[in-house]
């Protein structure tokens, strides 16, 4: 099984910044999946930007969600693994328990 997602900062460029809970980070591009059945709706900047962790996962108001393996597993890596945001140091984590 993979990480789990802890942070997640969407950005205006359609893609999620990534923060998960071994630490490691990175940035998974969103574009792709913009124009498939219930994901239209995050074509929408505003609501794309409504982004948050709930679950492990990344999900918006509408119940969309995006499979926590498929974003590990297909982000683009940052080099860091020091269990803090390589992204946004002074960020603040927006996981739900």
């Amino acid at each position: 099984m993979s990480p789990r997602v802890a942070e997640v900062h969407p950005a205006a460029d359609f893609t999620l910044e990534l923060v998960f809970t071994n630490g490691e980070t990175g940035v998974y591009d969103c574009r792709p999946i913009l124009t498939f059945g219930v994901f239209r709706e995050l074509q929408d900047l505003p609501y794309f930007l409504q982004a948050k962790v709930l679950g492990g996962t990344v999900t918006w108001p509408h119940e969309q969600d995006i499979c926590p393996d498929t974003l590990y597993e297909e982000c683009r890596k940052s080099a860091g693994r020091s269990g803090k945001s390589a992204l946004r140091p002074n960020s603040v984590s927006r996981a739900t328990t």
